[in-house]
Order: structure tokens, then sequence, then C-alpha cells
């Protein structure tokens, strides 16, 4: 079955940095593309970056642009999301999964969510 773990989260001050990581089984990982999420209290799940299967394309939310890198290594399934100049607007839980479109319309791909890794902008 699918599973995915996510890792690295924690409490930094505002500016800080962090590298989550995703170790994803149970699907073939290097034919999907992956996507980072976060959710708040309250909120839905938020997409935050993608990256498509080769790692050669990757996409971002406009409010971590400049600031967060995804990036892959297929030969080890996991998928990875450096963090920089962290704002307290970041705090949330950091989920990943793979992502599909179907008909023009994305979205997670698995129901199996990880249990996310928590992540703390706070001085």
């Amino acid at each position: 079955q699918v599973q995915l773990v996510e890792s690295g989260g924690g409490l930094v001050q505002p500016g800080g940095s962090l590298r989550l990581s995703c170790a994803a089984s149970g699907f073939t990982f290097s034919t999907n593309t992956m996507s980072w999420y976060r959710q708040t209290p309250g909120k839905g799940r938020e997409l935050v970056a993608t990256i498509h299967s080769s790692g050669g394309i990757t996409i971002y939310e406009d409010s971590v642009k400049g600031r967060f890198t995804i990036s892959r290594d297929n030969a080890k399934n996991t998928v990875s999301l450096q963090m920089t100049g962290l704002k307290p607007e970041d705090t949330a839980v950091y989920f990943c999964n793979a992502r599909a479109c179907l008909n023009y319309v994305c979205g997670p791909k698995y129901t199996d969510w990880g249990q996310g890794t928590q992540v703390t902008v706070s001085s």
C-alpha cells in the first residue's frame, strides 16, 4: 500500500531554514509528479510546490517562490523541500503526496496521507 513518511520539521526563528524530506513507497515513485502541501488549523490542505517525475519542472505557489526549493531523488524514492527565509505564516503541518490530473483538474493522487511534519516559525 502507499506509504508517505514526512520528516525534518521543527521550531525555527523567522528568517531561518529547514529541510523537509518525504520517503515514499507502495507506488512507482519515479513516474509520478510529487507535491508538498501544508495545512493549518481550520484550513484545508494548501499546495506549496510540485516537481515533475524527471525533476526537470518545478512549480511553486506565489507565497513561497524564491524561498522554497523542491527536489527529488528517484533512486531513493524521496522528495525534499528546502525552506529558507521562513516566515510565521509558513507555520503548518507539511505533507507530501503524488499529484495527478484528470480533465485538467489536478489534486493529490493518493488518499493515504502520511502523518505530516510540523513546522513552527516563531521567535
